[in-house]
């Protein structure tokens, strides 16, 4: 049959509720003052962007909120959205020292959103005026965060930049493929104004090689950074994989940020191909809209789950099931439409799986959603830059340092040079990119503004990597805003 909302409206906003709600300003406080203050601060290596984690965590304990989101987002221009969807119990949490102590970490991405909601809900100002203008044109193909991040560097660098998308709403995956109740897509759009506040321009619903070429691109434009991200769901391969009810599980995400909730329709026996981070997202989608029956199913077992720790254990908490050692044979279909799922038994054979014979079954469901990776976008790369060189994996091939490619004047950064990767390494890799333009276009070195959380201190003598006690006048200091 064909798919049905399942859900009333109220009740989806229950189960569409945040995950992890934002921190009173007591809490807040409270948990900022646990922090030790690291000298040399694990959790500040830890994260892709750089973030000086100690100095913003004090200037919350110190009644700042929006000092220490000035410190975030001059590191991590989309630092609301990281907030939410790090994995920071393996990033800068699971770098926390206290964790050595047998103590519970800092909550640092909580409080990343504290402070970054502080300004973003009483629309404060906090990051300082970009450079002077440097006469300099860049061109970013890709509003996703990667593109966004190198943007953003580059206008505060002073350079003028405009951004070319083709989808109708800036922000990448950021707006239209996270999990709902971890983050809404209005925080990336207030994200996306951030960057357009900065004087950076952006052209959405813009494809191109087709609304626009490459070589006038390289005409209006000095250099050009490539942030197209990846393409569509790996496909299965087999037979039944044109059905009606057959999805990409980033598109049915993307249902959920641009349609009412309770008009998606849904199936009440969804199965979901696949076992990474977008598989654990639409199972438990699946849940919330609704479904009677969610489950994952994964050709290996459970210690080869690419999916991280903590998003398993929330989508069982969900009620989601997870067939392991099963791969899809065929996608059954009654008058046209998806009725069930044929499965067959596998076994690891030096870390392959392999089917067993005779092991055939069927389970039952109405929706199949692909999530077993996404295609590289290799053709398109290729027919935009011919002359770009691209690795055995199919992502673009540049310098790990400043993203300049084999074309001297075209960077890359984001899914399109890592092969898929989080949130704040596409931002990283964002900033990495604009500093190799900016030396690549002026032969400068790009200086990060200075953080002045180590302000008076010194590295204590018995090697512990902790700072000595300083003056609280010092201290107030080097927290203002």
């Amino acid at each position: 049959m064909p798919l049905q909302p399942l859900l009333p409206a109220a009740a989806l906003a229950d189960n569409f509720a945040e995950l992890k709600p934002p921190l009173r300003p007591q809490e807040a406080h409270v948990e900022a003052s646990r922090c030790l203050y690291c000298f040399d601060a694990p959790c500040i290596t830890a994260c892709p962007t750089g973030i000086d984690i100690p100095a913003f965590i004090k200037k919350i304990a110190y009644g700042n909120p929006a000092g220490a989101a000035k410190t975030i987002l001059i590191a991590n221009i989309l630092g609301a959205s990281c907030a939410r969807v790090c994995p920071t119990s393996v990033l800068c949490e699971g770098a926390c020292v206290l964790e050595d102590r047998d103590e519970q970490p800092i909550m640092i991405g909580r409080l990343q959103r504290y402070a970054t909601d502080y300004v973003t809900e009483r629309k404060l100002s906090v990051l300082p005026k970009p450079a002077k203008k440097s006469g300099k044109k860049i061109a970013v193909i890709g509003a996703g965060p990667a593109g966004l991040g190198c943007a953003a560097e580059l206008a505060q660098l002073g350079h003028s930049v405009t951004i070319f998308e083709r989808q109708p709403q800036a922000g990448g995956l950021n707006t239209y493929g996270i999990a709902y109740y971890k983050m809404k897509p209005q925080v990336s759009l207030a994200e996306v104004e951030l960057v357009k506040s900065l004087g950076v321009e952006i052209r959405c619903g813009v494809n191109v090689g087709k609304d626009v070429t490459i070589a006038q691109l390289e005409i209006d434009f000095s250099a050009i950074f490539v942030g197209i991200g990846l393409g569509a769901a790996t496909r299965l391969h087999i037979p039944g994989e044109e059905l009606p009810e057959v999805l990409d599980a980033l598109d049915y995400i993307a249902k959920i940020h641009t349609d009412p909730l309770h008009k998606i329709p849904t199936g009440r026996r969804v199965a979901v191909i696949g076992a990474g981070n977008t598989a654990i997202d639409a199972v438990t989608q699946s849940k919330r809209l609704g479904a009677d029956r969610s489950f994952i199913v994964y050709r290996r077992g459970e210690p080869e789950m690419s999916a991280y720790d903590f998003e398993y254990e929330h989508a069982k908490d969900d009620g989601a099931h997870f067939l392991f050692h099963a791969a899809p044979v065929e996608i059954i279909a009654t008058a046209g439409h998806v009725s069930g799922l044929k499965l067959i038994r596998t076994r690891l054979v030096g870390g392959k799986a392999e089917i067993i014979p005779g092991t055939e079954w069927v389970e039952p469901c109405d929706l199949v959603l692909k999530a077993v990776g996404q295609e590289k976008q290799i053709k398109l790369v290729k027919s935009l830059f011919p002359t770009l060189a691209v690795d055995a994996r199919g992502v673009i091939t540049h310098d790990q340092l400043t993203g300049q490619t084999n074309v001297p004047h075209i960077f890359a950064g984001g899914d399109c040079g890592n092969g898929g990767r989080e949130v704040v390494n596409a931002v990283g890799e964002g900033k990495k990119a604009a500093h190799g333009i900016h030396h690549f276009l002026t032969g400068k070195t790009a200086t990060p503004p200075v953080q002045p959380s180590r302000l008076g201190a010194k590295q204590g003598s018995s090697g512990s990597g902790l700072l000595k006690p300083i003056r609280a006048h010092e201290l107030e200091a080097a927290l203002k805003l």
